[in-house]
């Protein structure tokens, strides 16, 4: 909605991973030099790990995107919750190969087949498994099983781990110093600093077009960076609700207050506002996608008879200052939705006048 009134030629801040959109940190630009490193060793395991949304996924497609495919085959295997036989199966699956009514012996087989064509085509052969903190510790030792194969003194198959922070402790669980033997280069991705997170909004925008329509105060900027830590996907979560809250209130220059509205709007929608307006938190409680893609705790939770919101005991009591901040804020919501409306018939008049011209034609 919002790119057209900024003149945007597309979505700067979406939260799907988008390898056109990555963002070279100094820490993306670390790990990805670690990767670099492993290809250019052709063997063993390189392991990324970082925080959800710290944009993990993006540098790896942003690498597999720039792959020489005369040198390399890759495959990009995205990992749920795999034994080692269901493993065995989707790297099977990952290369191409048909696995349907295969046995284990057959399908390393025809694997190993597989990786010495590619050898003989003076080719090397890549596995970049995606979430590899969900991998069961038997599926970690099938891949260490995998990278025996080679000929000669050259391995067939190469692979990079990139997962949650567990993955780590999984690399360090009793059993696993086989693994960690493999294991050629490890890094960790951390958040974007307050400069870093500047530079990356602006970034984004300018990949689709952005003219300086709208301006970020300097203040906003530091807003955005203390309620996101630097993540990269809380980041785009925000910005997104900024840009659609300034298209609706015909803003061009966002200032922090702009962003404290979205960010209480946030809370308030995910249920982590207390009585005295600040966020409140609950560990171990349930949360949705969003609320964990926000870093966010929430105090109220979802009855699942009722499905109706139910306060815990530390926001049952509802303060006269607390009745005015949420009547506030209503009130704000209600301004923006109804300036919405108008500009909607604004847009239908014209349209309705050339249909009444043309029936009385």
């Amino acid at each position: 909605m919002y790119e057209s009134f900024y003149r945007l030629t597309g979505k700067p801040f979406q939260l799907s991973p988008d390898p056109a959109f990555y963002f070279g940190s100094r820490g993306h630009k670390r790990a990805h030099a670690y990767l670099e490193y492993g290809l250019y060793q052709g063997e063993g395991f390189i392991v990324i790990t970082g925080e959800v949304g710290a944009g993990k996924t993006t540098m790896v497609r942003n690498m597999l995107a720039h792959l020489d495919s005369t040198k390399l085959v890759a495959a990009h295997l995205v990992s749920t919750q795999l034994d080692e036989n269901d493993l065995l199966r989707a790297v099977c699956g990952a290369f191409g190969l048909a696995t349907k009514g295969t046995d284990k012996a057959s399908l390393l087989a025809e694997l190993e087949q597989f990786l010495k064509n590619v050898a003989a085509e003076r080719k090397r052969a890549l596995l970049l498994v995606d979430e590899a903190q969900n991998l069961t510790l038997r599926a970690v030792e099938e891949l260490r099983m995998l990278s025996n194969f080679q000929v000669g003194e050259h391995a067939l198959l190469q692979s990079f781990l990139v997962g949650q922070p567990e993955l780590r402790q999984t690399m360090q669980r009793p059993g696993m110093q086989q693994f960690r033997q493999r294991v050629i280069a490890s890094y960790h991705l951390g958040s974007l600093d307050r400069s870093e997170t500047q530079a990356y909004i602006e970034y984004r925008l300018k990949h689709v077009g952005w003219k300086g329509d709208p301006t970020f105060e300097t203040e906003a900027y530091d807003a955005i960076f203390a309620f996101t830590g630097g993540i990269p996907r809380r980041i785009n979560l925000v910005c997104n609700r900024l840009m659609l809250a300034g298209y609706l209130g015909e803003i061009h220059t966002l200032a922090a207050s702009d962003v404290e509205a979205v960010v209480s709007e946030i809370k308030e929608e995910l249920g982590v506002v207390g009585k005295d307006g600040s966020a409140q938190s609950k560990e171990n409680s349930p949360q949705n996608e969003l609320n964990s893609e926000a870093g966010l705790n929430d105090a109220e939770d979802l009855d699942p008879q009722t499905d109706q919101i139910t306060a815990t005991p530390a926001s049952r009591h509802v303060s006269a200052g607390d009745i005015a901040l949420r009547l506030a804020r209503l009130e704000r919501t209600l301004g923006l939705v109804l300036n919405l409306m108008r500009r909607l018939v604004h847009a239908i008049e014209p349209v309705e006048k050339d249909t009444n011209q043309h029936t009385r034609q």
